[in-house]
C-alpha cells in the first residue's frame, strides 16, 4: 500500500564520534564529541553537556509537521506520493536574490535540498534525517539553502539540538497547496533539452512513480494506481483512538465502502496521523471516488459525534482495522 519511491543514489551522512554538537542551552561554543566541556567540569563534553544536547536531538517527535497548514498533506508527501512539490512562505519574507522556495517530495541524488542557478531553493522532504525531529532538521536544511552558492545542493547534516523548526520558520498563514505531478520534470528547468545522464536519471526515477492524484472534493486524500488495484489513501486529523472507533461504526454497518467494488481494508500510522486505506478496482479512477469520498467524509463527520459504546459486531470490526494497521513512522 505504500509508495514505491524513485531510485537515487546517494551516501547517507554517517555521524562520528568527532561530529561537532552544540551545547543544548545555546550558551556553549560548538565542541567536538570527545573534547573537554567549555563548562570547566574536566569531562569530555559527550559526557557532559552533551548528554543534553544528544538528547534534545534524537528524542523522536511523534507529530513534527503538527501546528503547520496542512500538515495531513505534509504526512502525505512525506510517506505517500512519488512526486509533489509546495511553494513554501516564509514568515520574514523571502531573502534578497531567492525568488522562491519550493518542497519537493525527493530532489535528484536524494539531496536534502538544492540552491538553483536563479537563486530558488528547492527544499527536499523524503530524505533520512539524522534525529528524532523531522522538522528541526528541514528547517536547518533549509536555512543553509537560502545562503548556498547557487547552483549548488545541501548536503545532511545533524541539526544543532537548539536549532528552529519549520513552525519557525515558515508563515502560519501561509497556504499549502500541493501540486501532485506525473513525474520528476520539475528537477530540472528545462527537461526537453536536458543533458543525456540527466535524461536517464529522469527516465529511471519516473518509471518507479506509482501514477497518484490528489482528491480536490476532500482533504489530504490521494488516489494512486498500481498493476494489480487501485488505491485510496486518506490522511486525516482526528485523534487515533476515535477515528478508529467511528470507522468500525461505519464499517460494522456497511457503510465504509466508497462504492461498489471497493474496500476499506485497514489504516497506516504516520507521523501521529492516522491513513484509512481502502482496495478500488483497477478500472475506477480518481474522478470516480470524488462523489463517494465526500459522501463518506459525511458519513465519518456523523459517526465522530457519537459518543456511545461500541457494540459488538463494531468491537469486533475495530479489531480486524487494528490488526491490520501498518505504522510507517
Amino acid at each position: 500500500m505504500a509508495k514505491k519511491r524513485p531510485q537515487t543514489k546517494a551516501k547517507r551522512p554517517q555521524p562520528t564520534d568527532g561530529a561537532r554538537a552544540a551545547g543544548a542551552d545555546g550558551n556553549f561554543p560548538v565542541v567536538g564529541a570527545r573534547e573537554p566541556c567549555p563548562c570547566g567540569s574536566g569531562r569530555r563534553y559527550k559526557a557532559c553537556h552533551g548528554r543534553a544536547a544528544a538528547h534534545a536531538v534524537t528524542e523522536l517527535v511523534h507529530r513534527p509537521f503538527e501546528g503547520l497548514p496542512g500538515e495531513c498533506d505534509w504526512v502525505a508527501l512525506r510517506e505517500l506520493v512519488p512526486a509533489a512539490t509546495v511553494e513554501l512562505p516564509l514568515k520574514d519574507g523571502l531573502p534578497d536574490g531567492v525568488p522562491s522556495v519550493t518542497l519537493a517530495t525527493v530532489l535528484p541524488m536524494a539531496w536534502p535540498a538544492l540552491r538553483r542557478e536563479d537563486g530558488s531553493v528547492l527544499l527536499g522532504l523524503q530524505n533520512d534525517t539524522s534525529s528524532g525531529d523531522i522538522s528541526r532538521d528541514l528547517a536547518d536544511t533549509l536555512r543553509r539553502a537560502l545562503v548556498a552558492d547557487p547552483g549548488s545542493p545541501v548536503q545532511a547534516r545533524r541539526a544543532p539540538a537548539d536549532g528552529p523548526r519549520l513552525q519557525d520558520l515558515l508563515d502560519p498563514e501561509g497556504a499549502f497547496e500541493p501540486v501532485v505531478h506525473s513525474g520528476f520534470e520539475f528537477w530540472v528547468p528545462d527537461p526537453e533539452n536536458a543533458a543525456p545522464e540527466v535524461a536517464a536519471s529522469l527516465e529511471r526515477a519516473n518509471s518507479a512513480a506509482i501514477p497518484t492524484v490528489k482528491l480536490s472534493g476532500v482533504d489530504s486524500a490521494y488516489w494512486c494506481e498500481t498493476p494489480e488495484k487501485n488505491h485510496l489513501r486518506w490522511v486525516m486529523p482526528h485523534p487515533e483512538e476515535r477515528l478508529l472507533d467511528a470507522l468500525a461504526r461505519l464499517h460494522a454497518a456497511g457503510r465504509s465502502s466508497l462504492g461498489e467494488g471497493t474496500r476499506l481494508v485497514g489504516s497506516f500510522r504516520a507521523h501521529g496521523l492516522t491513513v484509512p486505506v481502502w482496495d478500488l478496482p483497477s478500472g475506477v479512477g480518481a474522478e470516480d471516488v470524488e462523489k463517494p469520498a465526500a459522501e463518506f467524509a459525511e458519513r465519518l463527520t456523523a459517526a465522530l459525534a457519537t459518543d456511545a459504546p461500541l457494540a459488538a459486531d463494531e468491537r469486533r470490526a475495530r479489531g480486524g482495522l487494528t490488526n491490520r494497521q501498518v505504522t510507517l513512522s
